[in-house]
C-alpha cells in the first residue's frame, strides 16, 4: 500500500469514530466564530480586494458577505479565519488542521450543493490525513523553516475537495500528487500578515488540485515519495507507520487569542497568586526548545508581534490584560512604559525537560519564589471543551449569531451557516 493510501485509508476511519466527529462539530463552530470576527482584519481586506478585482463567478460565499469562485473563497476565508490566530491547533501535526482544510470544503461543499453534514464529515476526514500528512513530514520539515499549516494543510484541503467532489480513488492520487508541487509556506512569514495568508493558501491550493484532477489533470504518481519527490526535498523525517486510533481526539482548541505555544504559560501564570508589580524581581519560562522559534519574539513592536511574544505576553497578563480578548493585542500596548519594564524582567529558558505542550512560570519576589506547571494535554471533559468553545463562540460574535452558528449544525443546513458568514 502506498503512502497517501496508509494515510488516506486511516483518515477515513476517523468516521467511524463519534468522539471525533463532536470534536469535528466543535471545531466547525469554533472556525466559523474566528472567521466572522476575522473578516475585517487587514490582510482579509488585502485578499477581498484582489478577489473582487478578478469578478469571477460566485460559487460560494466569502466570510463578510459576497460569493466568489471557489478557489477564491478558500483563499480569502482560510486567510480571514487564521488572521487572529485563535483557531484550533495539534501539537503532532505541528500546526492549524481546520484553518487549512474547512475553508476548502465548505468552498467545494457550497459548489456541490453539498449538506452541512457532508461537508463537516469531509472536514474531518481531511483534517485527520493533515494531521497524519504533518507527522509524516515531522519536527525537521518545521525545524528548517516549513510551515505545517500550509504544507501538510493543502494536502488536508485536498482530501477534503477530492472527497465533497466524489472522486475516483485514481483522480484523488492525482490530486494529491499535484497538490505536493503546490503545497508551500513559511515559518519566517510568522508575526505577520503572511502567517494567516499561508492557511488561506493552503485551502486555495487544496480547491485548486482537486478541481484540476477532476477535469483530468494528472500528476507524477511518486510525487510525494519518490526521487525529488515532497519528502526527499523538503526535509522530511516523519513516519507514516501512526497510531491507529484518530489524531482529532487529540486536537487543542484556543482559549487565548495568541500563539498556541505561548497558552501553557499564560494557565501556568493564572494558577500563581498575583504579586503587587513592584515586589517583583524576575521572572523566568521554562519551555520546549521549540517555542524558542516560533513565538519568542523579545520585544514586540505591533499587535501582532505581541501574539509571538513570550516576554510581553506574560507581562501583559500580570498587568491584567485578557489575552482572551482580541482588543487586548494593540500596537499601544506593546509601547506602553509599564509593559515594557515588567516585560524586561521576564527571561525565557529552553528547557528540553518539557515536552512541547508543557510551562513552566517562575516568579521571584522579595518574598519568596512562586512557581507553577502546566501541560495543555491535561485531560478536558467533553463537556468541558464544548462549554469552553461555546463560550468563546458567543464571545467572538455575540450570542444571537452564536446561536444561528449552532442551530444551523445542529439542524444540517449548509444555507443557514454560510448565512452567518
Amino acid at each position: 500500500m502506498s503512502t497517501t493510501d496508509q494515510i488516506l485509508n486511516a483518515a477515513i476511519a476517523a468516521l467511524d469514530h463519534p468522539d471525533a466527529r463532536e470534536i469535528m462539530r466543535l471545531s466547525t463552530a469554533d472556525w466559523v466564530a474566528c472567521g466572522i470576527a476575522g473578516r475585517d482584519e487587514p490582510v482579509a481586506r488585502s485578499v477581498r480586494a484582489l478577489i473582487e478585482s478578478e469578478c469571477g463567478q460566485g460559487q460560494a460565499t466569502l466570510f463578510g458577505s459576497g460569493r466568489a469562485p471557489a478557489r477564491g473563497a478558500a483563499l480569502l476565508n482560510g486567510a480571514a479565519s487564521h488572521a487572529l490566530d485563535y483557531d484550533d491547533t495539534h501539537f503532532a501535526h505541528i500546526g492549524h488542521p481546520s484553518v487549512a482544510v474547512l475553508p476548502a470544503a465548505l468552498a467545494v461543499g457550497e459548489l456541490q450543493g453539498a449538506r452541512l453534514s457532508e461537508v463537516i464529515d469531509a472536514a474531518l476526514v481531511g483534517c485527520e490525513a493533515s494531521i497524519r500528512f504533518g507527522v509524516l513530514f515531522g519536527r525537521s520539515h518545521y525545524q528548517a523553516g516549513f510551515h505545517q499549516t500550509a504544507t501538510a494543510g493543502a494536502f488536508g484541503a485536498t482530501v477534503a475537495a477530492t472527497r465533497l467532489l466524489g472522486l475516483s480513488s485514481e483522480s484523488t492520487g492525482h490530486a494529491l500528487s499535484l497538490v505536493t508541487t503546490r503545497a508551500s509556506g513559511l515559518k519566517a512569514q510568522f508575526g505577520t500578515m503572511g502567517k494567516p495568508f499561508n492557511a488561506g493558501m493552503a485551502a486555495a491550493n487544496g480547491v485548486e488540485a482537486a478541481l484540476l484532477a477532476k477535469a483530468g489533470l494528472t500528476s507524477a504518481p511518486q510525487a510525494l515519495d519518490g526521487v525529488n519527490g515532497f519528502l526527499a526535498t523538503h526535509h522530511c523525517d516523519g513516519t507514516v507507520n501512526q497510531q491507529a486510533a484518530p489524531w482529532m481526539l487529540s486536537i487543542s482548541h484556543k482559549f487565548h487569542a495568541c500563539c498556541h505555544g505561548l497558552h501553557a504559560t499564560l494557565e501556568a501564570l493564572a494558577s500563581l497568586p498575583v504579586p503587587h508589580l513592584s515586589e517583583i524581581e524576575a521572572i523566568q519560562i521554562f519551555t520546549h526548545p521549540r517555542w524558542l522559534t516560533v513565538c519568542n519574539l523579545p520585544e514586540p513592536k505591533t499587535g501582532l508581534q505581541l501574539k509571538f511574544s513570550y516576554r510581553a505576553i506574560v507581562a501583559a497578563a500580570l498587568l491584567g490584560h485578557d489575552t482572551a480578548r482580541l482588543d487586548t493585542y494593540t500596537d499601544a500596548l506593546c509601547h506602553d512604559a509599564d509593559l515594557i519594564a515588567l516585560r524586561d524582567k521576564v527571561e525565557v529558558r529552553a528547557d528540553e525537560s518539557l515536552v512541547e505542550t508543557e510551562a513552566l512560570v517562575r516568579i521571584e519576589t522579595a518574598d519568596g519564589v512562586f512557581e507553577a506547571h502546566h501541560d495543555l494535554y491535561a485531560p478536558l471533559s467533553a463537556e468541558s471543551r464544548k462549554a469552553r468553545i461555546a463560550g468563546k463562540v458567543a464571545a467572538l460574535v455575540g450570542g444571537d449569531v452564536a446561536n444561528a452558528i449552532w442551530q444551523a449544525i445542529d439542524d444540517d443546513d449548509l444555507p443557514s451557516f454560510v448565512a452567518v458568514l
